[in-house]
């Protein structure tokens, strides 16, 4: 079968290839997918700024069908609609998995960068990762779940924003608005910032419901923010974080920029800043976006600029990398 996969080690290196189709060994599944989101992480591994361990097919973010059951697999999962976690394996008794925290495990090997993703026809990912989707949530949208989990990971577990809360969200990718729906329904009042070529992004943003501001003008917000949520993932999106975030207030580092970058990191010291993170997705984290995505909290749809053949995937890269629209998708079949 063809899938996008990164070919070789550093920058570029990615086009399609034919891939090899395994079977589902004891306790995975085949997929056939449906809708495969693209991420900004897939960009840096383009871009040869993420570690990925080539050749290996792309994509993570996935929405397929149950198409074969390896051996143990429930027989109630052949035919389910469902979206998945990303790692393939982890070596399940380090401390870390045992404390419920598999996504920062050493051995950790995740669809997309370690073994086949899902930018292919079919993807075998384990049986314990699959979620089911709802009826009304159609294929494309659903692909937002995983980066939805993400998000919750680093604003739900612990509860970053609360009732009340100023929350400036730096950057208005899918990440930033999955981000501010987020924080709103844990009551913040919520504020999205873009850059001068965001404008589609940030019209979506007012569509959405929260006020908007573009970088180095005087249309920002009145004062620091109780919370800052950077989602950017550059230099300059970091740096007016920081000094964004109100004295003893809350800075939440989702974004990632794929290299070294300078911060006034002393403003950290003045103001007393708690400064947090996330990196991937985590069972819990899973949980609270499927609740989300069920109670019909967020918009999911909306997020969704477009959804192209996997031949197109040059023009699905360069927009995202643009900022032209907000996420787009591959449909493999």
């Amino acid at each position: 079968m063809i899938g996008l996969a990164k070919l070789a080690p550093g920058a570029g290196n990615v086009g399609l290839a034919e891939r090899s189709r395994q079977e589902p060994g004891p306790g995975y599944v085949t997929l056939a997918v449906q809708a495969a989101g693209v991420c900004g992480t897939d960009l840096h591994i383009e871009a040869g700024e993420y570690p990925s361990i080539p050749p290996v097919t792309m994509g993570h973010e996935v929405c397929g069908t149950v198409a074969e059951l390896g051996a143990s697999v429930d027989a109630a999962w052949l035919g389910a609609r469902v979206v998945t976690e990303t790692y393939y394996s982890t070596c399940g008794r380090c401390a870390l998995c045992l404390a419920g925290r598999p996504y920062l495990c050493l051995e950790r090997r995740s669809i997309g960068t370690h073994v086949d993703g899902g930018f292919a026809q079919r993807v075998i990912v384990p049986a314990g990762n699959l979620h089911r989707v709802p009826e009304w949530l159609g294929d494309v949208a659903a692909t937002l779940s995983e980066p939805l989990a993400c998000v919750c990971h680093s604003l739900l577990d612990p509860t970053v924003v609360q009732d009340g809360d100023d929350v400036l969200v730096v950057g208005p990718g899918a990440i930033g608005l999955l981000a501010a729906q987020i924080a709103r329904v844990c009551g913040g009042r919520v504020h999205v910032r873009g850059t001068a070529r965001d404008g589609a992004r940030l019209a979506l943003a007012r569509d959405l419901g929260f006020t908007t501001s573009v970088a180095d003008s005087s249309d920002g917000p009145s004062a620091p923010a109780d919370v800052v949520v950077e989602c950017s993932g550059s230099g300059p999106g970091m740096a007016y974080g920081l000094t964004a975030t109100r004295r003893a207030g809350r800075y939440v580092q989702i974004g990632l920029r794929g290299a070294p970058v300078t911060l006034p990191f002393d403003e950290v010291c003045f103001r007393e800043l708690t400064i947090t993170s996330g990196f991937a997705s985590a069972p819990r984290s899973w949980a609270d976006a499927l609740e989300l995505i069920h109670g019909g909290r967020l918009e999911l749809a909306p997020l969704i600029t477009d959804v192209l053949p996997l031949a197109a995937w040059e023009h699905a890269f360069a927009a995202s990398r643009r900022g032209d629209g907000v996420k787009y998708a591959l449909a493999p079949g």
